[in-house]
């Protein structure tokens, strides 16, 4: 434990400090009594999502105690101090700080409830033998215990049966260790394996192993009640049986029909109890737990003394074959009766009755003798050198006696129900199955962690010490049976050849009717507590909001009883009542405890290899090789018992996952699979780094680039729809986008542009990331964008944004030179570029093309792009039907068959199905609707410059009207002047910062007059405009965009898309409105066109 020392510190000068801060000094110190205590370890967030209270910070208190604040030796920390707490605060709150929650105490605290408003919740008061020893002995003895180990050691002898008790108890006490590093890794509220798995894997995992532990500990109450039906029906009131056989090979079906009806019974009145008053179950449980205690010290007395006087069970024997003991008197074939000999009942079952003829009787009955043999020889008897090894039989198998004498001979059928036969078919793998619930419950101590005094201490202690008392037991019960109990004896299921007694009651002393009585009722205990747990379970489960359809389940009474989850609950158990048979619900429910503890060893072992910071268990006796090895044990053990249950438990597990994946409420609790995560993306990112990826791996990843609106809307959705078909849910896609102003002012509005851009991703099944970047300039975030996005070998490398629609109409240019900017920068950052225009026109996701094409006009080489992408585009369900076409054009010179059949070679190597064609451009010469295209072209721009100078001039006059005749001087602030400059310039031009406070303007009478004569000239400048003639290189080019505008539209009209090589911008930016227009001439009268530029390496290649 670490030591402090409090060290008081003495103001030696105080009125001097004071006087000098000039304040009054008052001293509000911090008694750390005024805070509330903090009674539920889980509260809301007001939207249904619960989370874990913490008692680190409070802002609430902070501000309800500002005065607090202004302690004189905190003054330096006075602004902090409004979101952080005093170092004595945070431990006044630690001590006062509870992890109690609404279990069983309150739960009957709240059956009243004015002794509910009276009564503040008890501190935690349990130690380790009451709290976590005893639950744990209680939960893991069991029905299996009494009613089928003396039949597993029969029929897989003492050595299997060692293997499989070595086996089972070592998964569980790995298991255990597992669990109480996790468990004193920090506070654990109720919840025990779901909160632990949940809070160390994440909600998947969690809500995934949760339910399957719920589906567990509801079918081991069915088990439960099962097991007490059996007793009930076989030892206890053989006569309530309602069906009975109507023929010697109907029993068992019968006896089933009776175990369903009785089951079903026990198992509403169960559900009842629970229900009036969960009080009940807890006051009965040390009854329960006393009869357990005593059943089991009843057999070791049993076993003691028969060592000198065992027990008088004598078997009967016909040949070496077990005979029913209740269907005759006497074991004899024939009684004397005075000086008479006469048939005996044995004789009459096997003969005829009344006729000692052997003439038709049975010929295996008349060929062997019958004899009777001791059922319990007896620890010093030698018995266990028989017992050692197994002795495993088909289902109907007769029970034989090695080493008797017995003639082999046809026995009749009829005669069949005389002798004791196997049930079913028995295997080592179906006993591992059927023995594997006896281990189970060591939960217990881990669910109660809320009513422990030292939770962190005891639930090692106790769980680690309750498994190895019952590994012992259950060790030594394995020798004691197999050295006292004779083989038939063992491997006869219900007790037929004892009377219909049970097997482990007649080694018991001082009668076996303690071992009924006692293991009658410790099941019934079982069975009450497994009812009480499933459904708290459940209904935490729902309360976590992780699994949306549950949700029903989280509610309850008034007092927190899980009313509708302990419904479901008796319903699923029904489920386990109607089979009816306590051999085949025992696998399934070791298939749900074995996931569950499978996944508590992964969460161990992941969180000991990643070594995360607060990975800090106080329990150190923990490896994560245990934990590997625990989790191969339980996986292991899962395919051993049973490899078809244990496939569809995985399903079940695998099913639950994704659903919570992808319908489940999002949760972050800090779950060792998110760092788990981290370390691979970590490991892969750095892998990344070794070099660029081959030309085989390229593919699009993709930077979006969006614009929102003034409400922060998307503007634009149908870019994500495209980024979405494109990608089709691989590689790297981030959708960026930028808000203009200051970082600090517009936080905020950043954060509200980043949800509502996931928003929209999320609608539009885009998988990626968002980045919004806040700048004072438009065109500098795009940058910043394009530069910074991504990490490592994770960039993108393809760019996406939209056209500047309108452009034409705004005098403002902003938007169009931030897109020729882009267009730049990219070209400049070696990246693809991509443009789709017209992109509210393509389709959505829920549309279908059944027809049609998407036709590719590859003029200029780009490295590939140009027909990977239509590929791409093709694999999503959309597009997957159009046919893809490509286009080149030749020139005069050029070979155009020659130029189809190497198009043609080379599409075919690259493994693309597409149709190939050759469009032949003659020359011409410029129409004269290509030169006055130019011409209006190059007016317009004049006109914009003349008309954006105009408007600079007409707010200079604001100036002249009072300054021409007097000198004035005018002051403006600092935005003002800002907003002045760019009148003059657009906002992507260098704003001259202005002068601090004042700016002096001087206006003389000649500046004014030679003002006015500019004003005037301006009719001048437009009659310029009229008369200028084009420039011979725009003509060019524009006589280029007409002439494939022609041929496109021509060949491409009623394509579903036209992808098209981009022209790059031109070097010199006075003529970059120019290259817009050449952009609109070249894409005029397409629907949908997407503009391509290559990122300068090739995206495509041939070889495999």
């Amino acid at each position: 434990m670490p030591h402090f020392t409090v060290v008081p510190v003495k103001d030696q000068a105080q009125s001097s400090y004071d006087s000098l801060e000039g304040i009054n000094w008052v001293d509000y110190r911090d008694t750390g009594q005024d805070y509330p205590d903090h009674q539920d370890t889980v509260s809301s967030d007001g939207h249904g999502n619960h989370k874990e209270d913490s008692p680190f910070l409070n802002s609430a208190d902070a501000a309800g105690k500002k005065n607090d604040f202004y302690d004189r030796n905190l003054a330096l920390f006075e602004e902090e101090l409004d979101i952080r707490p005093k170092v004595s605060s945070l431990l006044s709150r630690l001590v006062n700080y509870t992890n109690i929650t609404q279990g069983a105490k309150e739960h009957e605290e709240e059956e009243s409830a004015e002794a509910s408003r009276r009564k503040t919740p008890k501190s935690p008061n349990m130690g380790t033998l009451m709290g976590v020893y005893l639950p744990c002995l209680q939960n893991i003895f069991g029905v299996i215990l009494f009613l089928r180990l003396t039949w597993i050691v029969g029929m897989a002898g003492i050595i299997q049966s060692l293997l499989i008790v070595l086996m089972c108890c070592s998964c569980t006490m790995l298991t255990a260790i597992s669990m109480s590093a996790i468990a004193t890794n920090g506070v654990v509220p109720a919840g025990g394996a779901y909160f632990m798995i949940s809070r160390s894997l994440g909600p998947e995992f969690g809500g995934a192993v949760g339910l399957c532990f719920y589906l567990g500990t509801t079918f081991a109450s069915a088990m439960y009640i099962l097991g007490a039906i059996e007793i009930f029906l076989k030892y206890l009131v053989p006569q309530a049986a309602i069906f009975h056989a109507t023929d010697p090979h109907g029993s068992d079906s019968a006896m089933l029909n009776n175990m369903r009806v009785y089951g079903s019974i026990c198992l509403s009145l169960m559900a009842v109890v629970v229900f009036v008053g969960v009080k009940y179950v807890n006051k009965l449980a040390s009854l329960f737990l006393a009869c357990v205690i005593i059943s089991i010290v009843s057999i070791y007395a049993g076993a003691i003394k028969s060592m000198t006087h065992p027990p008088e069970f004598p078997i009967c024997m016909l040949g070496n074959r077990t005979l029913v003991r209740d269907r005759f008197d006497v074991c004899a074939k024939t009684v004397t009766q005075g000086n008479i000999t006469v048939a005996s009942q044995l004789w009459d079952r096997f003969c005829l009755p009344g006729n000692m003829s052997t003439a038709q009787c049975d010929d295996y009955f008349i060929q062997n003798n019958v004899t009777e043999i001791q059922g319990i020889p007896g620890l010093s008897s030698g018995i266990i050198r028989d017992n050692m090894w197994g002795n495993y039989m088909q289902k109907g198998e007769i029970l034989e006696k090695a080493g008797l004498l017995s003639v082999d001979a046809h026995s009749a059928m009829e005669n069949f129900i005389m002798y004791v036969s196997a049930d079913i078919a028995t295997s080592f793998t179906l006993l591992v199955g059927i023995f594997f619930p006896s281990a189970t419950g060591i939960m217990a101590g881990s669910n109660r962690s809320g009513d422990l005094r030292d939770a962190q201490k005891s639930i090692p202690v106790g769980t680690i010490l309750a498994i190895t008392t019952t590994s012992l037991v259950y060790i030594s019960s394995v020798v004691l049976f197999g050295s006292c109990i004779e083989g038939v004896v063992l491997r006869d299921k219900f007790g037929d050849a004892v009377r219909k007694n049970l097997v482990v009651g007649t080694l018991s002393w001082p009668s076996p009717w303690v071992i009924v009585i006692g293991s009658f009722f410790s099941t019934i205990g079982a069975g009450l507590q497994s009812l009480t747990g499933a459904p708290r379970l459940l209904q935490a489960i729902a309360k976590d909001n992780i699994i949306p359809f549950l949700r029903v389940f989280g509610h309850g009474k008034n007092n927190g009883e899980p009313t509708w989850a302990l419904l479901l609950t008796g319903l699923i158990a029904e489920l386990g009542i109607l089979i009816a048979s306590l051999d085949m619900v025992a696998p399934i429910l070791s298939m749900f405890f074995l996931m569950c503890y499978l996944f508590v060893n992964l969460a161990c072992a992941v969180q000991t290899l990643l070594r995360t910071p607060n990975w800090r268990p106080r329990f150190k006796y923990y490896h994560w090789a245990l934990s590997f090895l625990g989790m191969s044990m339980c996986l292991a053990l899962m395919f051993i018992s049973s490899w078809y249950y244990a496939i569809v438990a995985m399903g079940i597990a695998g099913m639950i996952y994704k659903y919570i994946e992808y319908q489940g409420a999002e949760k972050e609790w800090g779950d060792g699979i998110r760092g788990l995560s981290l370390s691979a993306a970590r490991y892969a990112l750095l892998r990344l780094e070794v070099g660029p990826p081959h030309t085989k791996n390229w593919r699009p990843q993709l930077l979006v680039l969006l614009k929102l609106d003034e409400d922060l809307h998307v503007k634009y959705p149908r870019l994500l729809t495209f980024a979405s078909q494109l990608k089709a849910g691989k590689g790297l896609t981030i959708v960026g986008s930028v808000i203009q102003g200051n970082f600090l002012d517009s936080f905020g509005e950043m954060q509200a542009a980043e949800q509502a851009i996931k928003n929209m991703m999320e609608i539009e099944r885009v998988k990626g990331f968002c980045q919004v970047v806040v700048a004072s300039k438009v065109r500098e975030g795009v940058v910043h964008l394009i530069q910074s996005c991504g990490l490592g070998g994770m960039k993108h490398n393809t760019v996406v944004m939209g056209w500047p629609y309108g452009w034409r109409q705004s005098e403002d240019p902003r938007a169009w030179k931030t897109f020729i900017n882009t267009v730049r920068c990219t070209t400049a950052a070696h990246l693809a570029l991509m443009v789709p225009k017209n992109v509210s026109f393509y389709p959505s996701n829920h549309e279908r093309f059944t027809d049609g094409n998407i036709d590719v006009w590859w003029i200029v080489h780009d490295g590939g792009m140009l027909m990977l992408l239509p590929f791409l585009l093709k694999q999503h369900k959309v597009w997957r039907k159009c046919r893809m076409r490509i286009f080149t054009v030749a020139q005069m010179d050029d070979n155009s068959i020659q130029m189809k059949k190497d198009l043609a070679t080379f599409l075919y190597q690259l493994r693309i199905e597409a149709e190939v064609e050759v469009v032949e451009m003659h020359d011409s010469d410029i129409s004269a609707y290509t030169y006055e295209r130019t011409l209006m072209m190059e007016q317009r721009s004049q006109m914009l410059r003349q008309m954006r100078l105009s408007s600079a001039e007409r707010q200079r006059e604001v100036f002249n009207c009072f300054s021409c005749n007097l000198q004035a001087q005018l002051v403006k602030d600092r935005h003002s002047l800002v907003r002045m400059g760019s009148l003059y310039s657009d906002e992507e031009e260098e704003v001259v910062e202005a002068p601090p406070e004042k700016v002096q303007m001087t206006w003389t009478r000649e500046k004014c007059e030679a003002e006015r004569r500019n004003r005037n000239n301006a009719p001048e400048n437009f009659r310029e405009l009229m008369s200028l003639k084009p420039d011979q290189s725009n003509v060019r080019r524009m006589h280029t965009a007409v002439k494939l505008n022609e041929v496109i539209v021509n060949r491409s009209h009623d394509a579903r898309l036209v992808l098209l090589n981009m022209p790059g911008p031109p070097r010199n930016t006075d003529g970059d409105e120019n290259y817009m227009e050449f952009l609109e001439v070249l894409t005029e009268g397409l629907e949908r066109v997407l503009l391509v530029r290559g990122g300068g390496r090739e995206v495509i290649t041939i070889y495999s």
